[in-house]
């Protein structure tokens, strides 16, 4: 089967952390023996070959290359609203887009098109799919049921979008009953949620003591991590406010906070504020080959998720997880679809600071860690 995948995120260079769920399932189906097609829209930071299992086709829609600022984690400021920029460069995108899968389309002949995100790619792929008789798949895996309901033009667009569609996904029931007002058929919704890879991400702590120390975080701290980008819908400041509680001043806890955003100054401000600064540690993006050094230093992982925008299930849950770490979240973004509570986590309340409080002093949460870790040993060892 030839599947065409349409995006606007997918990894420019090592470590580039866009797209990496949907590039994570492109190379899965190569594995599988799929022919995939990917096109995404041009980035000045492209430093990979195009060319190899999967085969990733970029389209140019403005000049000079500078201008190419759409897709790539850029567009929307926080995840709530779009950029002024992209109003001016997003009829650009669409025109060349819908012409560059439209004209391979016809001489590559994909069996099914794929689009990740509702907008730009939805519209994209239902123009193609209409006029070529492909059928077209579309996953909404957050921002975009956002964007949809921006606008008049938008909300046609994606209306369009989700008619012409035979399958939509999308990786949590928030966001699926966004997009309901637009029209969508819900017959026509899978839950589905992003994968990780057991044999990249389990169980290891050798290099545990090392990246402590190089954090300096004290040896019987309790270490919550935190994953992904630092806008509002993830709610970590809901996490930087428990850790000002006078009953956590006491506790020795820290925030491993990892992901960039436009909101890391604010909560590193509201941090200093609260006197909670030498209690976070911020590092930045971290390559998709280190990550599991910070999943497996971490006692949990912390995913306070707000209901509002919708979002969907992390992949650093299931990450997580698979590093045999419990995982606390909030029953909003398709936490409750990996979390059992009081089994392999706990789920607590949305901005509910105090709850988060008590949630990381709960201590059978480590008896979570503790048991998936021996249900990761080699058989002879538990006998």
């Amino acid at each position: 089967m030839h599947i065409g995948v349409l995006t606007h995120n997918y990894p420019r260079f090592p470590g580039d952390f866009s797209g990496v769920f949907v590039e994570a399932l492109c190379e899965e189906l190569a594995a599988q023996q799929q022919e995939v097609t990917v096109w995404a829209p041009y980035d000045p930071a492209y430093r990979r070959p195009l060319h190899g299992a999967v085969s990733l086709r970029l389209y140019r829609y403005a000049w000079p290359d500078a201008l190419h600022r759409l897709g790539y984690m850029r567009t929307m400021q926080s995840d709530l609203a779009l950029r002024m920029e992209a109003y001016a460069l997003s009829p650009a995108l669409f025109t060349r887009g819908i012409q560059t899968v439209l004209r391979e389309s016809r001489r590559r002949r994909p069996d099914v098109l794929h689009a990740h995100w509702l907008l730009p790619n939805g519209f994209i792929g239902a123009v193609v799919s209409r006029r070529l008789g492909i059928p077209l798949a579309i996953s909404i895996p957050g921002s975009d049921a956002q964007v949809a309901r921006s606008n008049a033009l938008f909300r046609a667009m994606a209306r369009f979008a989700l008619r012409q569609a035979a399958l939509l996904t999308a990786n949590s029931t928030d966001l699926r009953d966004a997009v309901a007002p637009l029209g969508a058929d819900l017959s026509r919704f899978d839950m589905i949620i992003y994968g990780t890879d057991p044999a990249a991400l389990r169980p290891d702590d050798s290099a545990s003591a090392l990246l402590r120390q190089r954090l300096q975080i004290e040896s019987g701290a309790v270490v919550a991590l935190c994953v992904g980008r630092m806008v509002p819908k993830k709610g970590f400041d809901v996490l930087i406010r428990a850790l000002a509680e006078p009953m956590l001043q006491a506790q020795p806890i820290v925030a491993v906070m990892v992901g960039e955003g436009d909101d890391k100054a604010t909560w590193q401000e509201l941090a200093t504020r609260l006197g909670v600064t030498d209690r976070l540690r911020w590092v930045g993006n971290v390559p998709k080959t280190e990550i599991g050094r910070y999943y497996n230093l971490a006692d949990l992982l912390a995913m306070p998720s707000v209901s509002r925008p919708a979002d969907g299930l992390n992949v650093c849950v299931l990450d997580a997880m698979s590093c045999a770490k419990p995982v606390i979240g909030t029953p909003v973004a398709g936490n409750p679809l990996a979390i059992v509570n009081g089994e392999t986590g706990l789920i607590v309340p949305e901005q509910d600071a105090a709850r988060w409080l008590l949630s990381l002093t709960w201590r059978p949460i480590q008896r979570c860690a503790s048991r998936w870790a021996r249900l990761d040993e080699p058989a002879s060892s538990k006998n």
